[in-house]
């Protein structure tokens, strides 16, 4: 998994990229990287537990964490993000207030990562499938809507499982695949296969097989937990029909990070393959902590948090 998403190249760009995007927001904040926070509901499994909510929203920016009783030396403390959506919040909700801009800025040229992370458990992979959808289905409404530009969008999808990085569209190769420093593009992925989508239906089908191809286990707190890291890549390439004011040309990536959550195996009861996963699992996630933190690149990043919202 890349770190940072590489610039999009010189070359690949002609006059200058507009200042708004096809979401309708203005010229991209300063800010790099935006964070925001989804708190999921107690599910039934957790309410016949009798589990306690340990966060509450505070308002649209700030989230409190309530110790229980038998934590006495804890003491209650806030954090404050960008954002904060609440239990009762839907996933529309969170596209349309937290990742929509972003997102279609790819359309104009601007690479761009969306980010799932947080506890295993906490509904990361729930909240990016609805993401996922409502960015392609805006992405195709865009192209629909601009008959005076060709767009091209290609799709590859890999896992990071255990180290190894495996392409969801080729799973037949049974082989990890090797990163490669490219001097144009970055960081690549070696014979990774990438699929242009003759349109959104198509996409989908290619995001469904990714989805299925991906490494998911049974562990004490999930069901169906992912195991991977699964990262889908859109590239999407425009050019316009006849010469303008606007940018002839441009194209851009946009990431799509669904990244296993963070474990402890005293919550999980994980043993032998799952524990092994887990230790590869936070091993990773310590080592994107720091990329984040020394991340300065000039690419709008979204970093979403889906915090756990319960203590047993």
């Amino acid at each position: 998994m890349s770190g940072k998403a590489p610039g999009t190249p010189a070359s690949k760009i002609e006059n200058r990229t507009p200042a708004s995007t096809p979401g309708g927001g203005s010229k991209a904040k300063e800010e790099k990287i935006v964070v925001t926070v989804r708190l999921r509901p107690l599910n039934r499994k957790e309410q016949l537990a009798k589990d306690q909510v340990a966060w509450e929203c505070v308002d649209d920016q700030t989230i409190a964490y309530k110790p229980s009783p038998q934590e006495r030396s804890a003491q209650p403390a806030s954090f404050i993000f960008d954002k904060v959506f609440g239990p009762t919040c839907i996933t529309e909700s969170v596209y349309e207030d937290g990742v929509k801009n972003i997102a279609l800025s790819a359309l104009m040229g601007i690479n761009a990562t969306i980010f799932a992370y947080g506890q295993t458990s906490s509904g990361k992979t729930y909240t990016m499938r609805g993401i996922t959808e409502k960015a392609v289905q805006d992405i195709y409404n865009h192209i629909r809507n601009t008959p005076e530009r060709d767009f091209t969008i290609r799709m590859s999808g890999l896992e990071i499982y255990n180290e190894n990085v495996r392409d969801l569209l080729n799973s037949e190769s049974g082989r990890s695949l090797k990163l490669l420093d490219d001097p144009e593009k970055g960081t690549v992925v070696e014979k990774l296969v990438e699929e242009t989508a003759s349109d959104d239906t198509h996409l989908r089908q290619l995001i469904s097989v990714c989805e299925a191809q991906r490494q998911v286990g049974e562990t004490a707190l999930n069901d169906t937990s992912s195991r991977s890291h699964q990262i889908i890549r859109l590239t999407i390439q425009s050019t316009l029909h006849e010469n303008s004011d606007c940018a002839r040309s441009f194209v851009a990536s946009l990431n799509f990070v669904d990244l296993a959550g963070s474990e402890r195996a005293s919550q999980t009861h994980a043993d032998g393959t799952r524990l092994r996963e887990g230790c590869h699992i936070n091993l990773s996630l310590m080592t994107l902590t720091t990329v984040i933190r020394k991340l300065r690149s000039e690419h709008v990043c979204f970093l979403s948090i889906s915090v756990h919202s319960l203590h047993s």
